[in-house]
């Protein structure tokens, strides 16, 4: 057991491996067995990763199941979980084997497009459990590239676009952060992640070609580390890229993107941003908070007007992660806790919304909204589906979608009534573009002769959505499984920084 966390991580990279190395042919007997293997696999990450969440013990605030060993140039390779990640970890290995499953009808290049996923839930499972800087920085660059070579290779008619476009962006940001992590080594003498969230930046004012720092070298760290994270989440104006990566990308790429290479950038705020750099945060923090509400209202009204299905949701999921923001950056108990939890339930209901359009693009090969109109006539079970996640991300009470929202905006309503206020119209802008989407789509007399012969969901498809639909229900009605496990290294995160920024206030005021 004292290895449970690399064995989780390392278990998908072993699947692609073997994959690699045993597997040989295209013809549909090697395609079916890649298919299976990658399944096995990503079960077992699964099963070996509730062993995580078994052991794991919420009361302590501290990181757990902690390994490390000597790595290289005096760095250490170290993992470890508490109450922010864990819940991060459990996120992909419980989404991965239906990721995998929605996958069947993929035939072109099937051992490659396995490998790349195998090797991707690998690197995301580094991400949220690394516990040395190096070693993020890796894992969290080294995502890119399976990502980008699923958009690039099994993509739409404009892939390479959208995957030099997703590349370029995240690498770009993800420069700063680097250049921020060497400053931090040579400030700190360690890349250690805890003992960097108990150091002390310098945070004294100065001024750069004439213009003047507050909060000093903590507010450059900080701007270097958002830089990277909110091009990651993304946040407004930076989120451009998303919607072309979604629109070019399989249906499977789309759900991994969406339901956790975007929490990334939330992780990052909540490990690296308020804790480390605390002074900073409070410095800039009322910006990020005026960025996520125009990035929930804009976004909205972007995707009223979309004709492309994955588009209208891609610009949905933008709006759901300035919620995330604006909760983490209110720095308060609701806040932060309705933020973990709004990522928590948008890789349910973000992820499940994609595997939607997915079904019906396997079927018609069209994404255009245009394109459909009565599928409840021939789709019981689909409209069914559909309609339950539609109302999950409105954030309709007893969905999970609901939790999260609500407690973002309790959050932020004790820090500025005023982004509470535009923040809430997110709500009712929300429940247009979704409503709307439902309707054209689904609703109606099924009047295209092409969509006479359609046919309803087959019992793989079902059998994928049933988990998301428990989980979905699950926390929308019993929000403690989350909130419990969250609750008290939240506290302590929140206890820090208040001590950290005590007395700041006349600075910034100055």
């Amino acid at each position: 057991m004292g290895n449970l966390l690399s064995l989780t991580t390392f278990i998908p990279l072993l699947g692609a491996a073997i994959l690699a190395v045993f597997l040989r042919g295209n013809d549909k007997a090697a395609q079916k067995n890649a298919k299976w293997v990658a399944i096995a696999t990503t079960v077992a990450t699964f099963i070996v990763s509730l062993f995580i969440l078994a052991g794991f013990d919420p009361a302590n605030t501290g990181f757990q199941f902690v390994e490390e060993r000597p790595w290289l140039l005096g760095m250490n390779y170290k993992m470890g979980v508490d109450g922010i990640s864990v819940l991060f970890v459990m996120l992909t290995t419980f989404l991965m084997p239906l990721v995998i499953a929605s996958c069947w009808n993929v035939t072109d290049r099937v051992k490659e497009y396995m490998i790349a996923f195998l090797l991707l839930e690998t690197l995301m499972l580094g991400v949220f459990m690394a516990l040395d800087m190096v070693l993020f920085y890796l894992f969290f660059e080294a995502g890119l590239i399976p990502m980008f070579l699923i958009i690039g290779i099994w993509g739409g008619a404009n892939r390479i676009y959208a995957s030099f476009k997703f590349f370029l962006y995240t690498f770009l940001g993800s420069v700063l952060m680097l250049v921020a992590i060497v400053a931090m080594f040579f400030q700190a003498g360690t890349t250690d992640i805890p003992t960097l969230m108990t150091f002390n930046f310098a945070s004294e004012d100065f001024s750069v070609l004439g213009i003047h720092i507050v909060g000093g070298m903590q507010t450059m760290l900080w701007l270097a580390f958002f830089a990277s994270f909110a091009v990651k989440m993304p946040m407004w104006p930076v989120h451009t890229w998303l919607p072309d990566a979604h629109v070019q990308a399989p249906t499977a790429g789309s759900v991994v993107l969406a339901a956790i290479l975007l929490k990334m950038g939330g992780y990052g705020f909540l490990r690296f941003s308020l804790p480390m750099f605390p002074i900073g945060s409070e410095v800039l923090g009322p910006l990020v908070l005026w960025m996520s509400a125009i990035a929930i209202v804009y976004t909205s009204l972007v995707a009223l007007v979309q004709e492309d299905m994955k588009k209208l949701i891609a610009y949905s999921s933008v709006a759901h992660m300035g919620y995330v923001t604006m909760g983490i950056f209110a720095v308060n108990q609701q806040g932060i806790d309705g933020a973990i939890f709004q990522m928590i339930s948008h890789g349910f209901i973000s992820g499940a919304l994609f595997l939607c359009v997915g079904v019906i693009y396997d079927r018609m090969h069209t994404r255009e909204i245009d394109a459909y109109g009565g599928l409840v006539n021939r789709m019981p079970a689909y409209a069914l589906i559909f309609m339950f996640f539609t109302m999950a991300n409105v954030g309709l009470p007893g969905t999970s979608g609901f939790i999260g929202e609500f407690l973002v905006l309790m959050g932020i309503f004790q820090v500025n009534t005023w982004v509470a206020a535009i923040a809430t119209s997110g709500v009712i802008f929300s429940a247009a573009y979704a409503l709307w989407l439902y309707r054209r789509v689904v609703m109606g007399d099924l009047i295209k002769e092409s969509l006479k012969t359609i046919t309803d969901m087959t019992t793989r498809e079902r059998f994928i959505f049933v988990p998301l639909v428990v989980m979905t229900l699950l926390l929308g009605v019993y929000p403690a499984l989350v909130l419990d496990i969250i609750g008290p290294s939240v506290s302590a995160l929140v206890e820090n920084y208040e001590i950290a920024t005590a007395g700041l206030s006349a600075v910034v005021t100055h």
